[in-house]
Order: C-alpha cells, then sequence, then structure tokens
C-alpha cells in the first residue's frame, strides 16, 4: 500500500547525502535486544583529538537532513550522527506505553551506543524530540558530556491552563485533537498509501527551498517520505510522551534543577519559528549559576539548521571552540 522499504529508504538517503565532500563512514551499531541504530562518523586524522559532537535529529527525522551542515562542522572535530531508536534507518522496535520508560528506552539505547562506538565524553547537538533527549541524557550521563547545544527543542514547558489564557484554544482544534488523539501524527501519511510522496511535496514545499543550494528535485520530500512510512516505532513513543496538542507529559524545565551546574548549555532558536523561545530564558534564570548561552539566527524557522545553515555552523563551530 505504501510504496517504500528499506531498500528505498536507504537509496533516499544516500541521495541526501551526495553532495557531502568529506570522508565518512556509515555502519549499523549493534545495541541490546538485537536492535541497531544507524550512523554516520566523520573523523578525519586532524581533528581526532577534539571533543567529538553527537547530532541527535528531531521528530521524524534521520541523519540525511544534516546533509547542509555535516562537511563545515567535521572539519573542526569529530562528528558523528545517528538515527534515534525507532527512526531512520535504526531499528524500530516495541516502545513502552509509558512516558517515563519509552524516554528510558530513548536514553538507554544511546548510552549503549556511546559505549560501542569508543565515546568518553562529547558535545551533545540535539534539534527538537533530540534536544529533549539531549537533556534527559545529560542528567543521567552527566560525566559523558561537555556541552550541551539544544536546538528548537521540544518538551520544555508545560501545557499552560487554557482556562486562563488570554487565547484559549478553539472548541473546532479541540474536537480535532479528541478526534485523532488515538492515532500517530504521521498515521495520514501511511493511510493515503501511494498518494504520499505527492502529498509529502504538497504539504511541505518548503523543505525542497531549505535545501535548494542542493537539490532542485524532489530529494528531500522523498527522504522524508520514506522514513516516514515505515513501522512508526519512534513516533508511536513520541505519542506516548506527549498529551494533547503536542505538549510533553514529563515537561524538561521540572527537572532542570537535576542538570549538574557545571555542565554549559547552548539554546538555539530560529527567530521566525513557532517555537516559544521563553524556555530559554527560563533555563537561564532557573541556573543563575552556569553558563547558559541563548542565540537566535536571524531569517530561520524551526529547521534553522537547513533555513540558515551558514550562519548555523558558524554559530555552533563558535560554541565548539569553548569546549577544547
Amino acid at each position: 500500500w505504501c510504496p517504500t522499504s528499506q531498500i528505498q529508504l536507504q537509496t533516499a538517503e544516500d541521495m541526501m547525502l551526495r553532495c557531502v565532500d568529506s570522508t565518512f563512514s556509515k555502519q549499523f551499531v549493534p545495541i541490546s535486544s538485537g536492535n541497531r541504530l544507524w550512523t554516520l562518523i566523520f573523523s578525519s586524522e586532524n581533528v581526532k583529538e577534539k571533543t567529538p559532537m553527537v547530532l541527535l535529529h528531531g521528530f521524524g527525522g534521520g541523519v540525511g537532513l544534516w546533509a547542509q551542515n555535516l562537511d563545515a562542522l567535521s572539519q573542526h572535530r569529530p562528528i558523528l550522527a545517528l538515527d534515534l531508536l525507532g527512526f531512520g534507518q535504526s531499528s524500530r522496535p516495541l516502545f513502552s506505553t509509558d512516558a517515563q520508560e519509552a524516554e528510558d528506552q530513548f536514553l538507554e539505547s544511546i548510552e549503549q551506543w556511546r559505549a560501542k562506538v569508543g565515546l568518553e565524553s562529547m558535545i551533545l547537538l540535539g534539534h527538537n524530540l533530540g534536544g529533549y533527549l539531549a537533556m534527559s541524557y545529560s542528567i543521567k550521563y552527566p560525566g559523558r558530556v561537555k556541552h550541551i547545544v539544544l536546538v528548537e527543542p521540544w518538551g520544555f514547558p508545560h501545557r499552560p491552563d487554557t482556562e486562563n489564557e488570554a487565547r484559549p484554544i478553539p472548541l473546532w482544534i479541540k474536537a480535532l485533537g479528541a478526534m485523532f488523539s488515538p492515532f500517530n501524527p504521521l498515521a495520514g501519511l501511511r493511510l493515503v498509501g501511494p498518494l504520499g510522496p505527492t502529498l509529502v511535496q504538497t504539504l511541505r514545499p518548503d523543505f525542497k527551498r531549505k535545501f535548494l543550494s542542493m537539490f532542485s528535485d524532489n530529494t528531500v520530500s522523498e527522504y522524508i517520505y520514506h522514513m516516514n512510512v515505515q513501522s512508526p516505532s519512534g513516533e508511536t513513543a513520541f505519542k506516548n510522551m506527549t498529551i494533547p496538542y503536542g505538549w510533553a507529559k514529563r515537561p524538561m524545565l521540572h527537572r532542570m534543577d537535576q542538570l549538574q551546574p557545571e555542565i554549559p548549555l547552548t539554546i538555539i532558536y530560529g527567530s521566525r519559528s513557532s517555537i516559544d523561545s521563553n524556555s530559554g530564558s527560563t533555563i537561564r534564570m532557573l541556573r543563575p549559576h552556569s553558563h547558559v548561552d541563548i542565540i537566535t539566527i536571524r531569517g530561520a524557522g524551526h529547521y534553522v539548521y537547513a533555513d540558515q545553515p551558514e550562519d548555523f555552523n558558524h554559530k555552533v563551530l563558535q560554541v565548539c571552540q569553548k569546549v577544547d
């Protein structure tokens, strides 16, 4: 029904990465329960002494979406990008329906992966869901993280009390939310079957624009399609970690006191994003004696690293200089 396969996903990713000039290796890293995490490793001889940076993509993403960042970032330090458990080419196991247990499954997979690839410590950069997991991982394994970079992170504030809000959620949105709450976020993409590729191109033409410097065809939408019509494993875990309208069941701001104060933190927002950047200010207030830097990249939306890749790469490299 859905015109896809593991081979088609692999081919779509290869197309995404064909413009990356740097030398890199690709491998499945085995972790427990027979699962494997798909991994790209950039590590030239002249940067091997630097602290590696690990890239964690967001919901519905994968390693290929870093295509405009990998060359620039890997010139200065080892870069490792992985498909999170349940996403991309990584294994798609059954996750717990409990929000905390599902989150722990993500964290344990990252920790087992870290041990297998032999990283003692790292700079951990996460976008969207990857930012949420980067923070949670850093709380649980503080000795492994030298610096956290959150890029438009999901799941930090609690859901506001809409009854007391100046702009309550309209009834029609509440009705739609109730109607679709039993379903996974991307179920519609699988439901339309052969129309899926066209649907991605129609609903998200912005992705083609974001990568125009690399591709003039439908490479990006093909990749996004093939990633998100596979078995909805990580997608289901994400749904189980949310409450209606996309808020986190376990908001990360409630746990900021558990992050060791000596771990520095940088938060990057896009000036045109719909994500509320107030969480950055709240984190700074909650960590008065710790390093918290907030960076806003002009002209960028939620996908900062793709909207303004040169500016994003430059800012991230500046952050990393302070680590070594």
